[in-house]
């Protein structure tokens, strides 16, 4: 899912883009795109983009008279920008993961979902007060202190990796970069926010906002002048996440990783958690006593 260095980077693309440009024509291919009703896809067209923001994971485009375009990509969508000459006509949703293409005089963003579940969402509000009503209420880690950090975290008893990705409490930060965050912080993803110190709460804050910076700045210099193309959770610079059984850049360690639902935690056991193994809920309901409580044990288990 595309998380808030993703979403920064889109939304510095499209200023390149369509910011100041008239939004000529909506194509729609997916019925499931569109989750409002009143005021109508068709109401965009003809109006200036006028302004870019975010909120959370959110991208929205801000058009003349008081209409807004509120886009959640959730774990598939992706945009994509082609340009187009004078006279050429425009490019064809493509067919297979095509949602949308949004037409301009120079150019059409399309909106693609490699997935078969369509959760990508589009919102079309009105006014300020509708807009409102998007925003979770999560707290700008970039715009933070640390004690506004540490309120936010104490709000709710929650281990420290479900506090991270909560956009009730944290602003923007998902499943991969909150793996990132807690690496950098060498904190336990299980440790309970209401057992953090002040200074684990401030090494956990320094460490979000230098690991989202970083990848802000990293995202950047890659796509340069360009359009993010490549957008992906899974980068082979990150320290843990997506790198199950792959060696941590600081000790070496295999990391380990736990499943829940639809989503997974990336650790280093050496580095987080004093060498501990995290239990994997259905894997240790199935081994009981047998789960390895240590990376030795696992390890001797695995030569046996």
């Amino acid at each position: 899912m595309p998380e808030l260095p993703d979403v920064v980077v889109y939304l510095e693309a499209f200023e390149r883009h369509v910011l100041g440009r008239t939004l000529e024509r909506v194509r729609l291919a997916s019925p499931f795109l569109v989750r409002s009703i009143e005021p109508p896809v068709a109401a965009a067209e003809g109006r200036r983009v006028i302004g870019l923001s975010r909120l959370g994971k959110r991208i929205v485009w801000r058009l003349e008279g008081g209409l807004f375009l509120v886009f959640h990509l959730m774990i598939a969508g992706r945009f994509r920008w082609r340009a187009r000459p004078a006279a050429a006509p425009p490019p064809a949703v493509p067919k297979k993961n095509g949602l949308a293409a949004f037409d301009f005089e120079h150019g059409t963003v399309l909106l693609t979902e490699a997935s078969g579940k369509k959760r990508a969402s589009l919102h079309v509000v009105a006014g300020e007060a509708g807009l409102a009503e998007h925003d979770r209420g999560g707290l700008e880690v970039l715009a933070s202190s640390a004690a506004e950090f540490g309120a936010a975290l104490a709000r709710e008893n929650h281990t420290v990796k479900r506090a991270l990705t909560d956009p009730h409490v944290l602003s923007g930060i998902g499943n991969a970069y909150s793996d990132e965050i807690l690496h950098h912080a060498r904190m336990s993803p299980f440790k309970r926010t209401a057992q953090l110190t002040a200074e684990e709460i401030a090494r956990l804050h320094a460490a979000a906002v230098e690991v989202l910076r970083e990848w802000i700045e990293r995202s950047r210099r890659e796509v340069g002048d360009g359009f993010p193309d490549k957008v992906t959770a899974f980068r082979p610079e990150m320290a843990v996440h997506g790198r199950y059984r792959l060696p941590c850049p600081v000790c070496g360690s295999p990391v380990q990783r736990l499943i829940y639902a639809e989503n997974e935690a990336n650790y280093c056991p050496t580095c987080q958690t004093g060498g501990k193994l995290l239990a994997d809920r259905a894997l240790s309901r199935l081994m009981r006593e047998d789960w390895p409580k240590t990376l030795e044990e696992l390890e001797a288990r695995k030569r046996g």
